[in-house]
């Protein structure tokens, strides 16, 4: 018998539990699996937080190489910006249905340490790892780093969110945070680099629609020393993100104000109903942020180590649903996602349009999560 896919959009899944405790890749495994018919089998992918707890102070590259050839290519270049504490191949289990759509790629983790010799003048120890993300993906042909963080990793490659979670055995992972994509490319090519999530440091972001404003914010980011490398439109916001909330020390409101920008006539009338303070931030930020605005219809799930933010376009063209019970907070393109493996949650919204749903671990406060780093 054949079978078809249809196309009804990327399906998003995230999970964070806001006290800490961790839990097994089951859960997100089954919630995004519920989805599978908004994927067409050509890319899905999993992120994770506190899966590392042996390694955590150090940064956890996981790496996708063609050919294991690459490795040593890999390994020079990790050495001159970091040493090297320990690297692996990344477990993966023979999947049969995955083998034949394409052959895989071999995926290693290396856990590193900055070398302070190998910093620039006035260079941070995150803008280090950037550069040497950077400069595997752009310079060596058949390598690329998927996920660069401490205490998390990505998985992700070309087949459907049960075949890659089988791969990577997502389920024997356990964490406090996680995200889950299933993919229909539309306008990029469906492979496993492209495949989300898109992670830089300790941020990943999973997404749902087309950013039409693509080649203005590629543009933008390249000014700051972002290359965009995967072929696809999502890398992008990543990148947005890291700039305006690591490098420019934006406020997590105002980074989303700049991303999903309000209309014009919207921010005359925070004016005209006497918000003047909203009024003035929101305009400087459209104005001086214009070239990070997200154009296009958009769902996002934005996970770093402190939380979880989701949000859409300005005129929600994507579906988006939240839900929360106790200490855990839930995020999904469907309900049937989240009561899946959560039956009964305490409470289910939909998110107005452009409007972010910020959840974050219960040590933390919005004033706390500003200024990542101090």
């Amino acid at each position: 018998m054949t079978h078809y896919s249809e196309m009804s959009g990327c399906g998003l899944a995230g999970i964070i539990n806001r006290d800490g405790t961790k839990i097994s890749g089951k859960f997100i495994y089954d919630s995004i699996t519920s989805m599978k018919e908004r994927g067409n089998g050509m890319g899905a992918g999993y992120a994770a937080y506190g899966i590392y707890p042996e390694m955590t102070e150090y940064y956890a590259f996981h790496v996708m190489l063609d050919d294991l050839d690459y490795e040593s290519e890999v390994n020079a270049v990790l050495n001159r910006f970091f040493r090297i504490v320990k690297s692996e191949m990344i477990p993966t289990k023979s999947v049969p249905s995955l083998y034949k759509k394409t052959k895989p790629p071999i995926f290693y983790r290396y856990f590193v340490e900055p070398r302070e010799d190998a910093k620039l003048p006035m260079e941070t120890e995150e803008d280090l790892v950037v550069r040497a993300v950077m400069t595997i993906n752009d310079g060596i042909d058949g390598a690329y780093v998927i996920s660069s963080g401490k205490n998390m990793g990505a998985f992700k490659g070309v087949g459907h969110p049960d075949e890659i979670g089988d791969f990577f055995e997502i389920k024997e992972y356990e964490g406090y945070i996680w995200l889950a994509h299933t993919r229909f490319p539309t306008n990029t090519p469906g492979w496993w680099g492209g495949a989300h999530p898109f992670t830089l440091l300790d941020w990943a972001i999973v997404h749902n629609g087309e950013i039409t404003s693509y080649g203005t914010n590629k543009r933008y980011v390249e000014m700051f020393g972002y290359k965009c490398t995967l072929l696809t439109d999502t890398e992008v916001a990543a990148y947005l993100f890291d700039l305006l909330f690591r490098k420019h020390r934006l406020p997590i409101r105002a980074v989303f104000m700049a991303m999903a920008a309000p209309f014009w006539k919207d921010i005359e009338h925070y004016k005209e109903v006497g918000l003047d303070k909203v009024y003035e931030m929101a305009k400087m930020i459209r104005t001086v942020y214009a070239p990070a605005m997200l154009n296009g219809p958009f769902a996002m799930l934005f996970a770093f180590k402190d939380g979880v933010i989701g949000f859409n376009d300005r005129i929600k063209l994507r579906p988006f649903v939240a839900a929360v019970n106790g200490d855990t907070v839930y995020m999904a393109s469907e309900e049937s996602a989240i009561r899946v493996i959560c039956p009964e949650p305490e409470k289910v919204w939909m998110p107005k349009a452009g409007e972010p749903v910020i959840a974050l671990m219960n040590h933390c406060t919005e004033e706390e999560v500003c200024y990542p780093g101090n």
